[in-house]
C-alpha cells in the first residue's frame, strides 16, 4: 500500500504532508471553500454535520476545567494507524471523517487542520462552526492559538492522545507565551460524548495456534529479558504501548481495531514479573491458563485492568528502577508519570526491533500466505478480464468481490486495509478508495490500479497491480515500464548488511528521474505475521532501522498523472543473504508476492538484458509456486491465464491475446482441431 501515512506511526502523515516526499501535483491553497458561511442562511452541502450540540457540550467541560482551548488529535492511546469507533473523537466533534487532521476548540471558535488529500471532504462534512486550515504542522496550530488564546489562559489536551514528540513540539512553542499547556484526564470529548459514545465491546482475545507462531511467548519474554541484562544502562523493565507489541509478545490476537488483529492492551515486563493491562473479561479460562495467570513467578502473567496502567507504571517508577521505552509509540500519558532519571529512551522498543526480524518459521509462514493470496488476486484479475468489457463492473463492487475471493482462502481473517480500487483518473489519487455511493465504472479504455491485502493466520499481505485491458498510450506504457524498472532494480539490488533503506530507495526512482518523472509517496514499509500491514520500523524512510536478514518490506514505486491515471507496482520482499563473487556480508531481496505484471503495459525495449532476465526468472518462480496450487484446486481457467501471463518475455514479445481468445484456442485444442 502506498505510504503517505505509514506504518503504524500516524505522525508520519505530518512528514509527508509537509513535503518529505512532495506531492504529485501542486495544490491551490486559495481554492474557494464549497461552503458559504457569509450569507444568511449559509449555503452548506447536504453532507454537512451539525456540530453545535457537540461544541456546546465540550465547552461546558472546558469551563469546568478552566480551559480556554482544547486540542483533539485523530489517534488512540497507542498511536495506532487504524483506530476503533470509540476513538474517533475528532470525527464526532467535527463531522469530518478523514483519517488525518487535528481539531482545536476555543471558547469562541473551532478549527480543523488537515492536508490536501482531505480539503474537499472537510468542506463537505463540516458546518460553519468550523474553520478549515489547509496546513498540518504544529507550528501553524500554535500560531493560531497564540492569536486566539488570551495571555494567562490554559490550553488542554489528553496526554494519552499525544505522542512524546507532539507534546515536546507544543510545549516548546508555547513555553514563553504566557499560555499554559495542561495535561487533562479523563478525555473531555468523552465527557461531552457521554452515553452516545460507542461502548467498549468485550471481543474475545484468543491464542494464536502454535503452528502460526515463530516462538512461544515464554521464549520471547526470555529473549527480551536477555536484551535488558545486556543493555549498558541496565533497565529493570520494558514498557510496551503499541498494540502489535503485546499481541506479538504473547502470541495473542483480538478484533478491537479495524484491519488489525489487535486488542487494547499494555505490557510492563520487568526482570522478575509480567503485567498485562487488558480488559480481563475478554480472556477466557483457557487463555488465562495459557498465560500462567494464577501464579506469581517470573514467568506468570499478572492480568491487570486496562484502565490502571498509568497508576501501576507510576507506582513502579517510584522504586529503584529503570524503565526502557520506545518513544515512537509511548504516549505522554505514561511518559509524564515516569521521572526523567528513571527513563531509558530509544526510538523503538526492543520488542518492536526484535519483531522486525522474522525467524525461519515465520519466513515460511509469510511465504505460504502469499501463495494463497496470489490465488485470490489471480482469480479476481481473470474475472475482471472477462467482465469489464461488459460494462458491469465498478470500483466498489470489484473490491468487494476481491474480498470474497480472499475470504475463501485457507486461514483468511479479512482484509489488511481498505482496498484501493481505482479506475482512470481516480488512480491518480494515491489513497483513493471507492464507496458504495461514490465510485466509477471500470473500462477497457482506462488503467485500473488495485492495491489490496489480506490478513491470514500465517501472515499479512499487501500487493499492488496496475492493468489496462485495451490499448494504452505510448506514454502510459513508458511510465508503467519505468515504474516496473524501479521495482526490479530495487528488488535485485545487492547491498552491504546494515544499510539503511533510505540509502537505497533511489534505485526505485532512477528510471523515472531519468525522464523527469517521480512519485509523491514512500517506497516501502515493513509487514507483519498476522499483525500490521504497515509494520515499523522496517522500510525506506529516514527513520527506519537498517536492513537485516529476515526482514520483510514492501517495494512499491509508482507514477501518477493528475486527472488521467495512476500506476503503482507493489511487492513484498524478504531480505536474504546475497551470493557474491567475493566473500562479504551482503544482502539482497527475495520477492514473495506472486502475481504477474500486465504484459500489455510493458515496453520490453526499455528493459536491459539484466532486467529482462530478472523478470523472466520471477515469472518462472510464479509458475513453480502458484501453478501447482491452481491445478490442485481445479482452477484450470486461472492456471491457463497464469501460464500465458508468465510466458518468457523477449525484446520482441508479442502482445498478450485476450483471455477469451486464449480459452477459444484451448477449447479447440482439446477437441483436436488444428488452429
Amino acid at each position: 500500500m502506498a505510504q503517505a501515512h505509514w506504518g503504524c506511526c500516524p505522525w508520519l502523515v505530518l512528514l509527508c504532508a509537509l513535503g518529505a516526499w512532495g506531492h504529485p501535483k501542486s495544490v491551490d491553497l486559495t481554492a474557494e471553500d464549497v461552503r458559504n458561511c457569509l450569507i444568511s442562511p449559509p449555503y452548506l452541502p447536504v453532507t454537512v454535520v451539525n456540530t453545535t450540540a457537540q461544541l456546546t457540550a465540550l465547552r461546558q467541560q472546558m469551563h469546568i476545567q478552566n480551559l480556554f482551548a482544547y486540542i483533539i488529535p485523530e489517534t488512540d492511546a497507542h498511536m495506532s494507524e487504524y483506530i476503533g469507533t470509540r476513538d474517533k473523537r475528532r470525527a464526532w466533534m467535527t463531522g469530518f471523517t478523514g483519517s488525518a487532521g487535528t481539531a482545536v476548540v476555543t471558547m469562541g471558535k473551532a478549527g480543523l487542520w488537515t492536508d490536501s488529500r482531505y480539503w474537499t471532504q472537510a468542506e463537505r462534512q463540516m458546518d460553519c462552526n468550523w474553520e478549515l486550515h489547509k496546513e498540518v504542522d504544529t507550528a501553524s496550530i500554535v500560531v493560531w492559538l497564540l492569536t486566539e488564546v488570551p495571555a494567562g489562559k490554559r490550553v488542554g489536551f489528553d496526554p494519552f492522545l499525544f505522542s512524546i514528540g507532539s507534546w515536546e513540539s507544543y510545549n516548546m512553542a508555547l513555553m514563553n507565551s504566557n499560555i499554559k499547556l495542561v495535561s487533562i484526564t479523563p478525555n473531555l470529548v468523552d465527557q461531552a460524548w457521554g452515553s452516545e459514545k460507542p461502548l467498549v465491546l468485550s471481543q474475545p482475545i484468543y491464542v494464536l495456534q502454535e503452528a502460526f507462531t515463530g516462538n512461544t511467548w515464554q521464549k520471547k519474554v526470555s529473549d527480551i529479558r536477555s536484551q535488558m541484562q545486556k543493555h549498558p544502562k541496565a533497565p529493570t523493565a520494558v514498557l510496551l504501548s503499541a498494540l502489535d507489541e503485546t499481541a506479538w509478545l504473547f502470541n495473542l490476537r483480538g478484533s478491537d481495531i479495524p484491519y488489525n488483529p489487535f486488542f487494547y492492551s499494555y505490557t510492563l515486563l520487568t526482570d522478575s514479573s509480567i503485567r498485562l493491562f487488558v480488559n480481563r473479561s475478554c480472556l477466557n479460562s483457557e487463555t488465562l491458563k495459557y498465560l500462567n495467570s494464577s501464579c506469581t513467578g517470573s514467568m506468570c502473567v499478572q492480568v491487570e485492568d486496562y484502565s490502571q496502567v498509568r497508576h501501576n507504571v507510576q507506582a513502579y517508577a517510584s522504586g529503584n528502577v529503570k524503565i526502557w521505552i520506545g518513544t515512537s509509540y509511548t504516549t505522554y500519558g505514561l511518559y509524564e508519570v515516569i521521572p526523567t532519571e528513571k527513563l531509558i529512551e530509544d526510538t523503538y522498543s526492543p520488542v518492536m526491533v526484535t519483531k522486525a526480524v522474522k525467524n525461519s518459521k515465520e519466513q515460511a509462514l509469510l511465504r505460504a500466505s502469499h501463495v494463497r493470496d496470489a490465488v485470490a488476486v489471480i482469480r479476481y484479475l481473470v474475472w475482471l478480464e472477462k467482465n469489464v468489457p461488459k460494462g458491469t463492473v465498478d470500483e466498489f463492487s470489484g473490491a468487494e468481490l476481491l474480498n470474497k475471493f480472499r475470504g475463501k482462502e485457507q486461514f483468511s481473517s479479512g482484509p489488511s486495509f481498505e482496498t484501493i480500487s481505482a479506475s482512470g483518473l481516480n488512480a491518480a489519487l494515491a489513497h483513493y478508495s471507492p464507496t458504495k455511493e461514490l465510485h466509477r465504472k471500470l473500462s477497457s479504455d482506462e488503467m485500473y490500479l488495485l492495491d489490496s491485502g489480506g490478513q491470514y493466520w500465517d501472515g499479512t499481505t499487501d500487493i499492488t497491480r496496475t492493468v489496462h485491458w485495451g490499448t494504452p498510450s505510448a506514454f502510459q506504457k513508458e511510465a508503467y515500464t519505468r515504474v516496473l524498472i524501479g521495482n526490479i532494480d530495487l528488488s535485485r539490488l545487492v547491498f552491504p548488511a546494515n544499510t539503511s533503506g533510505r540509502m537505497m530507495e533511489v534505485f526505485a526512482r532512477r528510471a523515472l528521474w531519468d525522464v523527469g518523472l517521480n512519485y509523491g509517496h514512500g517506497t516501502g514499509h515493513g509487514i507483519g505475521n498476522f499483525l500490521c500491514v504497515h509494520e515499523w520500523p522496517v522500510g525506506f524512510q529516514y527513520n527506519n532501522i537498517p536492513m537485516a536478514k529476515g526482514m520483510f518490506t514492501s517495494i512499491e514505486p509508482g507514477y501518477y498523472q493528475d486527472g488521467e491515471f495512476g500506476i503503482r507496482l507493489e511487492d513484498v520482499a524478504l531480505v536474504v543473504e546475497a551470493k557474491t563473487k567475493y566473500p562479504g556480508s551482503y544482502l539482497t531481496f527475495e520477492v514473495v508476492s506472486l502475481v504477474p505484471y500486465d504484459r500489455n503495459l510493458i515496453d520490453v525495449s526499455l528493459l536491459s538484458p539484466e532486467q529482462l532476465q530478472y523478470l523472466n526468472h520471477y515469472y518462472q518462480t510464479i509458475r513453480e509456486k502458484v501453478g501447482p496450487e491452481l491445478q490442485q484446486r481445479q482452477l484450470l481457467e486461472e492456471f491457463e491465464w497464469l501460464q500465458q501471463h508468465t510466458e518468457p518475455l523477449s525484446a520482441k514479445a508479442p502482445h498478450t491475446a485476450p483471455l477469451a481468445s486464449l480459452l477459444a484456442v484451448s477449447s479447440l485444442a482439446i477437441l483436436g482441431c488444428r488452429v
